[in-house]
């Protein structure tokens, strides 16, 4: 540094959010407080909660100790809720009592319910503590950062959708997303400038997602849309509309005008991808065939 010259101010202004996003209120829900699944929760509303070791159960815990479709929970007509086994091979306890197989039975703020090897919690929607699981259960699903669903909760809906597809025979597509050289921006101008493109990006994701479609943060700088009756063609079209918009929108990490873009990569549901392990590999496919032929541009795997 010369004896004219100014230092440069490096410090780096830090972006307030408005805060975590209040959760609206919801039904009832049992949550798993010890076993397999454990943390995992399922809210009782106007349809029948199926529990068991079925990927379409509503709460699916699979184990070995649970029945494929073990115990039902719903809110009846006058806004009581009841439990019912489904002559499950280990028997649904109720507070340690066994539960007679088709035998409706009135549950409590607070019962515990035995699944298997799992124990449940049920909790009333009035309940205090169903708005702490609420919170608790709103911070296990999401990223903090962008507040699009995290990978872990990304898998386990995936694996629900899927299976929901093949049964009704119904399309289904998967978008694989990754931004094109993150990492010179983070390099350049920090991990609090390219925080905020992240979260830029994910919020363009949101915007271009359906109301049944899934979006998620599943990596660093990558990130999943599931698409839900979805072909192949409009699969393209929505993921060419979200590359674009991306490309078109202000970035500046570091208060540097920067052009941003993305690549995306795409998969659907056939014979030969019907798990979700196939599918992302596929989509994972044809992102890496979307990079290698220069970026910024949608491919799918055929």
């Amino acid at each position: 540094m010369t004896a004219d010259s100014t230092p440069q101010d490096t410090t780096q202004r830090t972006l307030l959010s408005e805060g975590p996003v209040r959760p609206t209120p919801r039904s009832a829900c049992v949550v798993v407080i010890q076993g397999q699944g454990l943390g995992g929760r399922a809210d009782i509303g106007d349809a029948v909660l199926l529990v068991g070791r079925a990927h379409e159960a509503g709460l699916s815990i699979p184990h070995k100790s649970v029945s494929r479709q073990h115990c039902r929970i719903w809110r009846d007509a006058g806004g009581q809720y009841r439990i019912r086994d489904l002559g499950a091979t280990n028997a649904t306890r109720l507070n340690e009592a066994r539960l007679q197989a088709g035998a409706d039975v009135l549950l409590a703020d607070g019962d515990r319910i035995t699944v298997g090897e799992s124990l449940l919690k049920f909790i009333a929607q009035d309940s205090v503590e169903a708005r702490y699981h609420e919170e608790i259960y709103q911070l296990a699903v999401h990223d903090p950062l962008t507040e699009l669903h995290n990978r872990r909760h990304f898998c386990e809906m995936a694996d629900k959708e899927i299976g929901r597809a093949l049964r009704h025979g119904r399309p289904l597509a998967l978008c694989i997303i990754d931004v094109d050289l993150f990492k010179p921006v983070n390099d350049r101008y920090g991990h609090i400038s390219g925080d905020e493109v992240l979260r830029q990006i994910g919020a363009l994701v949101r915007s271009h997602a359906r109301n049944d479609d899934l979006a998620a943060r599943i990596g660093g700088e990558e990130f999943a849309l599931l698409l839900s009756e979805c072909e192949r063609e409009s699969a393209v079209r929505l993921a060419e509309r979200l590359r674009e918009a991306v490309a078109v929108a202000s970035f500046a990490p570091g208060g540097e005008p920067q052009r941003i873009t993305i690549s995306i990569g795409i998969a659907t549901l056939s014979a030969d991808r019907d798990s979700r392990p196939a599918l992302m590999a596929a989509a994972d496919a044809a992102l890496y065939r979307a990079k290698s032929e220069g970026r910024n541009r949608v491919c799918v795997e055929d």
